[in-house]
C-alpha cells in the first residue's frame, strides 16, 4: 500500500514537474483617467494670471533661470506636472539660481520674497505629486496655489519697474 501511495506521488511530482505553465498572465494596471490634470482643469481655475509688462520682459531678457520657470509655469497650465516627478536636483539648482542670477532692477526685498513664496509653492506641490494617497482637487488646489505664487511674482516685478519710472518733480 504504501509503495503504490508514493509511486502515485512520484508520478503526480513528476507530472507537475515537467508540465509548462502556459497560463502566465500579463497584468495590467489601469490608471484611473479621473484623477489625472488636464489642460480644461487647469483653465477651470480662477485666479488673476498677471503677466510681465514690456519694461519688465526688456530687464529680465537674459534671466535664463526665471525663461526656466516660465517655461515649467507655460507646461502646468497645460496639465504637465512631470516636471515635478522625481526632479529634486532640477529643482533645487533652479530655484537658487533664480535667487542668485536675479538682474539688479528687480533686485529687492519683496521681489525676493515672492521669490521665496513661490519656492514654498514649488516644493509644496513636488511633494504632493508624489503621494500615492494624493486627490485630485488636492493636487488641483495646490497647482492653483503655484500659479498664483508666479503671478504675484509678475505683479510685483511690474509693480517695481512702474515705480522706478515714474518722476516726482517737487516743487
Amino acid at each position: 500500500m504504501k509503495i503504490k501511495f508514493l509511486s502515485v506521488l512520484v508520478l503526480v511530482l513528476f507530472y507537475s514537474c515537467n508540465k509548462k505553465q502556459e497560463n502566465s498572465e500579463l497584468t495590467v494596471v489601469k490608471v484611473d483617467d479621473s484623477l489625472l490634470i488636464k489642460e480644461k482643469d487647469i483653465a477651470k481655475l480662477k485666479y488673476t494670471d498677471y503677466i510681465l509688462d514690456e519694461r519688465t520682459e526688456d530687464v529680465i531678457l537674459n534671466w535664463t533661470e526665471y525663461s526656466k520657470l516660465q517655461d515649467v509655469v507655460s507646461k502646468v497650465k497645460k496639465g504637465d506636472l512631470s516636471f515635478f516627478n522625481n526632479n529634486n536636483k532640477t529643482i533645487e539648482d533652479l530655484l537658487k539660481n533664480l535667487k542668485q542670477a536675479i538682474p539688479l532692477e528687480v533686485n529687492t526685498e519683496s521681489i525676493l520674497a515672492r521669490i521665496t513664496a513661490l519656492e514654498t509653492k514649488i516644493y509644496k506641490l513636488e511633494s504632493l505629486y508624489k503621494l500615492s494617497t494624493t486627490k485630485k482637487p488636492e493636487l488641483l488646489e495646490l497647482t492653483k496655489e503655484f500659479l498664483v505664487a508666479f503671478s504675484n511674482l509678475n505683479l510685483q516685478m511690474n509693480k517695481k519697474l512702474e515705480g522706478d519710472s515714474i518722476i516726482i518733480e517737487k516743487p
